[in-house]
């Protein structure tokens, strides 16, 4: 029976030993595999300035840095960084072996015109379509690098305007579903199809829409950055670190304070995930931070690929709304399992541990209204549109793994809501205290493992109840 109530002293006691057990975390095999072998080591700098560039923040910048990137790539790689100044450009494409450093002093700012983002096929929020690139881009490319104690600003309040404009006009025409397809808003950084690729040190600010994307790569590096987007307010779905349909990947020493979901794993949604069918897997997240945002630590909603063998450790969440946070629905699909969180503080957290099988109605199910004529509506509607049937679409959650774990100042510490076609199955806790107003509830959920699970909290922790 979960522990409920107990006196201060035991509690200060239990926080001891959690504090005395806090580097254990899990050493699996496949870590050592992690993050990017290679990093560009060609000797040879390409400065932009001259190529034609010029850090006078008026001045459009993106051809002339992008042929000193694809000069540094033609002769076999090298370095291309910047005088100091501010340079304003759309999207730019890194090349193989290159590493474009962007040092102190120095801040790319992006174009707030939508026509400086050239666009590409992609997927965005687990759609294959054709979007505007990111800021900057790593697509189909070998050995490269984003570097430097610099600034990337996406500026992109113009984007998150133009989002809540279309949301007031699809709301009432019952649109939800598409708006955010619909609505066309340039990332940060999307690195796609891409291997051996490192990112450090950079700071990034305002996107238009994810921060950095990491699409159907390997062995990817992310060290050292700081994300930031809620400065001149807070930009919809402006998630920090999306690792997407990706293997082998290495996220350490960053901090991220965003209006979405920090750092987040995904898969793919509904049909069209499930014809992709990419796992997100082999990915370790260690000594970070989340501050405001969505999500310390989350899976979906996109999982129709399956998330798997993922390790978090050493990370602290402050005033992040949701802590560890496993979403998806009934079209979704896909298998998550095999997750280990450890050694993960949260302070005023709203909610510490949330899985929703049924996330956001709205915006999770998609269904054409009347009036619209299936055979002239988008390309990428008519996707969003494809059946899945029960089989296909019903998702798992299962194997998920907390150790010496403390959250603090939470609203409820527990709301685990499976469906009766797919109970929640197999979470085990050691050493995990939780604190708050509420206990929270268990619903469908089956096989918890839950004396290592101490909740202190003005009432009990409802199991199977509403």
């Amino acid at each position: 029976m979960i522990k409920q109530r107990f006196s201060t002293l035991l509690w200060i006691a239990m926080l001891c030993c959690n504090l005395a057990f806090a580097n254990k975390f899990p050493d699996l095999p496949w870590m050592k595999q992690v993050g990017a072998h290679s990093f560009p080591s060609h000797p040879v700098t390409y400065m932009v300035d001259d190529y034609g560039a010029s850090g006078d923040a008026v001045t459009l910048c993106t051809e002339a840095i992008q042929r000193a990137i694809d000069e540094a790539e033609k002769a076999g790689g090298g370095t291309v960084t910047f005088g100091p100044g501010i340079y304003l450009t759309g999207s730019i494409f890194v090349g193989n072996n290159v590493n474009l450093c962007i040092p102190k002093g120095t801040t790319l700012i992006g174009s707030q015109d939508l026509n400086d983002y050239k666009r590409i096929p992609t997927r965005v929020a687990g759609i294959e379509m054709t979007w505007p690139a990111a800021l900057i881009n790593i697509i189909g490319k070998k050995n490269a690098a984003i570097t430097g104690d610099g600034t990337i600003n996406g500026r992109g309040k113009v984007f998150w305007d133009k989002y809540w404009a279309m949301r007031k006009e699809y709301n009432p025409k019952g649109l939800r579903w598409i708006v955010d397809y619909d609505c066309e808003r340039p990332r940060g950084i999307l690195i796609s199809e891409s291997e051996h690729v490192t990112v450090s040190d950079i700071v990034l600010y305002q996107p238009g829409f994810w921060s950095l994307h990491i699409l159907y790569s390997h062995h990817v590096t992310i060290d050292g950055i700081i994300i930031s987007n809620n400065i001149e307010g807070h930009g919809p779905s402006t998630d920090g670190i999306d690792i997407d349909s990706s293997e082998f990947i290495l996220v350490q020493n960053s901090t991220i304070n965003c209006n979405d979901d920090n750092f987040c794993l995904k898969a793919g949604r509904d049909a069209d995930g499930l014809r992709v069918n990419r796992p997100c897997q082999y990915v370790v997240i260690r000594d970070c931070v989340a501050g405001h945002g969505g999500g310390l630590f989350t899976c979906g909603s996109e999982t129709s690929g399956g998330i798997r063998h993922i390790v978090a450790y050493r990370m602290k969440g402050i005033k992040t709304t949701c802590g560890f946070r496993f979403k998806s629905t009934c079209q979704r699909g896909g298998v998550i399992e095999d997750i280990y969180l450890s050694d993960i503080e949260m302070k005023d957290i709203e909610r510490p541990l949330v899985v929703d099988l049924n996330w956001h109605p709205a915006y999770s199910t998609s269904k054409l209204p009347a009036g619209y004529d299936p055979a002239t509506i988008p390309a990428h509607w008519k996707t969003m549109l494809l059946p899945v049937t029960p089989e296909q679409g019903t998702p798992i959650f299962r194997n998920v793994h907390m150790s010496h774990v403390t959250a603090s100042g939470a609203k409820t510490c527990v709301e685990a809501i499976g469906i009766k076609q797919s109970p929640i199955k197999g979470f085990t806790f050691d050493h995990v205290f939780l604190s708050g107003e509420h206990a929270g509830r268990l619903v469908q959920c089956q096989d918890w493992k839950t004396d290592g699970l101490h909740i202190k909290a003005s009432d009990e922790l409802k199991q199977n109840g509403k």
